[in-house]
């Protein structure tokens, strides 16, 4: 502690030297970088909450059926690009049974992570109507979706939905809607960086809406059953995860395995296509690929020009996990909820010292305690709290990246652990004091 805060000086002269804007522009790639410099160079342990990395085992079902399956020979063979049979029959399964919802096996295909889901899903999604631009984001999000759509060519468009909640979100979608500009919709549920949930009646307005105005729904799961406020995760029994999927004909859902079951380095995830999705026919898809059918473009075209498949020992891995849900011998919100535990934890000691929590609100509730949550400190813009709080070994995002249009950072509590608390008390409190002396100045 006695070195804290860190020279800024220092700082500056690692970023610069290695290419990084200051550490309020940085990307997240970035900024965990530049922390890997600084603890190198100054032997401090960094409060790391910048990178939506999970902080838990890998359940063994997974391992060992990957291993079984390395012995068996599939590392010498490419995968079926679809995926193979076992690993879309429990996909298929398990959206029956946690979500309440049909799509057939054929339309359940895994990719290498959801950002490939979503990757594919802009490559088809966003050229099936030549009149129409790109993507609507519900912000805030994940930064790096809307750099996809930038990669290929795509325009987008962004609105932060704090303030366009329940009802009022219909005349916000619509009026983008109506433009007849949009191809494809994109949102996270729960949200990141928020951890706000979008409810039933706005998953039903977005559902009401997209069928109206012909728009592909495309609902980021990342955080599948990690609104801990009701438990999802019992196979077959209601509540179940909400969707947008009982209220459209024509989505892709991007379901990944990194946080629910902490098997983010394996890389695999399922995009699921409906299955009236699936087999519709857009003619405009023929200026890109061989067929004019919506799933035969996504494997076919988009995900082969992709990759020649996901790891094929991985997807047995992700099978055994999947099939041990679905039969109710494995329960993945068991693990999961120590970081709603440590949310809550980490929430008060902020508060304690001063922040606040941004988006604080879920409609009428307090935000759910989850992966993220979000941090402000009155006077200061999310670019300053970040380069300040770097100097006192604390590291986050800023808020603006997200899309969103309050100034804050988000912090994810993965990495931190227990034993770290003490040190996050600390080094907050020493913030709080030096910066309100500095008010009093």
């Amino acid at each position: 502690m006695n070195s804290i805060p860190i020279s800024s000086e220092l700082v500056s002269k690692l970023a610069h030297e290695h290419g990084i804007p200051d550490a309020g522009s940085a990307s997240i790639r970035e900024i965990a970088f530049l922390v890997n410099l600084i603890e190198a160079e100054t032997g401090i342990k960094f409060i790391r909450m910048e990178m939506g990395v999970p902080g838990l085992k890998t359940p063994s079902a997974a391992i060992e059926a990957e291993i079984a399956a390395l012995r068996s020979g599939v590392a010498a063979l490419y995968p079926d690009i679809s995926g193979i049979p076992e690993l879309k029959k429990e996909t298929s399964r398990f959206i029956r049974l946690f979500l309440n919802v049909n799509i057939k096996p054929e339309g359940c295909i895994p990719t290498v992570g959801s950002m490939m889901g979503s990757m594919v899903s802009f490559l088809v999604a966003n050229r099936n109507d030549r009149t129409k631009e790109g993507t609507l984001f519900i912000d805030p999000g994940f930064p790096v979706q809307k750099q996809q759509v930038k990669m290929i060519g795509h325009d987008y468009y962004s609105f932060d939905v704090y303030n366009f909640r329940g009802k009022k979100l219909k005349q916000k979608l619509e009026s983008y809607f109506k433009t007849g500009k949009i191809s494809s919709l994109l949102y996270s549920n729960p949200n990141n960086p928020a951890w706000i949930c979008l409810n039933e009646e706005e998953l039903a307005i977005i559902g009401e809406l997209a069928g109206k105005y012909d728009v592909i729904v495309i609902e980021d799961l990342a955080y599948f059953g990690m609104d801990f406020r009701k438990d999802y995760s019992k196979p077959g029994k209601p509540p179940y995860q909400p969707t947008v999927a009982r209220y459209t004909d024509d989505y892709v859902l991007l379901i990944s395995s990194s946080k629910m079951f902490s098997y983010a380095g394996q890389r695999i995830g399922m995009m699921a296509i409906s299955d009236h999705l699936f087999n519709r026919s857009y003619p405009d898809l023929l200026r890109y690929y061989s067929t004019d059918k919506f799933g035969h473009s996504a494997i076919f075209g988009a995900l082969y020009g992709l990759s020649a498949g996901v790891s094929h020992s991985v997807q047995y891995g992700l099978t055994a996990l999947l099939k041990a849900e679905n039969d109710g011998i494995y329960n993945y919100r068991d693990d999961i909820r120590e970081y709603a535990e440590k949310a809550a934890i980490m929430k008060k000691i902020f508060i304690d010292n001063g922040f606040k929590i941004t988006y604080d609100k879920d409609l009428d509730d307090l935000v759910a305690d989850g992966f993220y949550f979000t941090i402000s400190w009155t006077g200061m813009t999310g670019k300053e709290l970040l380069s300040e709080l770097m100097l006192y070994g604390v590291s986050a995002i800023t808020l603006d990246i997200t899309g969103s249009e309050k100034e804050g950072l988000r912090a994810c509590v993965s990495l931190v652990s227990r034993s770290q608390f003490n040190d996050l008390e600390e080094r907050l409190k020493k913030f709080k004091n030096d910066h309100n002396i500095n008010k009093n100045k």
